[in-house]
């Protein structure tokens, strides 16, 4: 069963989002990941193909998350047969949802904002380990889909619930830790200084001073809050974004406000 298990993961790490499609997204992948299990378990053409027919449904998960229920499956599919395809198919359904939020967090939008912030820094410093952050989470990223494909056949639907819980506490913790990592380098890596300069005889006030003594990093803070509201206006996206900011550069240059 190793040698099997070992296909399905490597079908599903390199082929689950193959043919993608609007109707049943991950469908097609997460069949062609299951089939060497299936030709295994059934040896009659009828249930196989019923079997198969089971699993080409509908089915969009994150891709990490998603190896533990193939895990999962595999084990009551193995246990019940056939006979309990709608068990499983309600299974599935009942753990994509939630897998699915938890991995987004964990597996993409935390670690492309922390890889991507260090790595974005070390670049400017001329450093290239920041290059070697990415393979690493890769190779983390492989041994965890491993390691819960494993736990969801060894365990099934209990401990992929305990797992749930669990990686609930490590997404929180991670989130804090990706904004604290974007925290520290906005006032590292955005520079946006006050160019204003008052003077009257012989005293001369410069606006970025005062704004230091209100708060350090006031100002690269602004343009960072600045570039949030502007993403999250209806039909903008990040080349308008990066545009805009350019344009507001300039202008604001020009006019010696920054």
């Amino acid at each position: 069963m190793n040698k099997i298990i070992n296909k399905v993961f490597w079908r599903w790490f390199f082929f689950g989002q193959a043919g993608w499609n609007y109707k049943t997204m991950q469908g097609l992948g997460y069949l062609y990941s299951i089939i060497p299990f299936l030709k295994n378990k059934y040896k009659s053409e009828k249930e196989l193909v019923s079997a198969a027919d089971n699993h080409v449904q509908f089915f969009n998960c994150n891709n990490t998350m998603a190896a533990s229920i193939l895990g999962v499956n595999i084990a009551l599919e193995n246990d019940i047969g056939i006979e309990g395809k709608d068990a499983i198919t309600s299974t599935k359904m009942g753990l994509m949802g939630p897998l699915a939020g938890i991995g987004d967090t964990l597996f993409f939008v935390i670690p492309t904002t922390i890889c991507g912030s260090i790595a974005s820094y070390l670049a400017l410093q001329g450093n290239p380990l920041g290059l070697l952050l990415w393979p690493a989470f890769g190779l983390i990223r492989l041994m965890f889909m491993r390691y819960s494909l494993k736990v969801g056949y060894n365990e099934g639907v209990k401990l992929v619930g305990q797992l749930s819980t669990k990686l609930n506490k490590i997404t929180k913790s991670a989130n804090i830790l990706g904004l604290t990592v974007v925290g520290a380098l906005i006032p590292t890596v955005v520079k946006a200084k006050l160019s204003f300069e008052f003077s009257y005889g012989d005293v001369s006030l410069k606006l970025q001073n005062i704004a230091d003594q209100l708060m350090p990093g006031l100002m690269p803070l602004f343009v960072v809050l600045l570039t949030y509201w502007l993403l999250g206006l209806k039909g903008m996206n990040s080349t308008k974004v990066i545009f805009i900011l350019m344009f507001f550069g300039i202008v604001t240059y020009n006019l010696g406000i920054f």
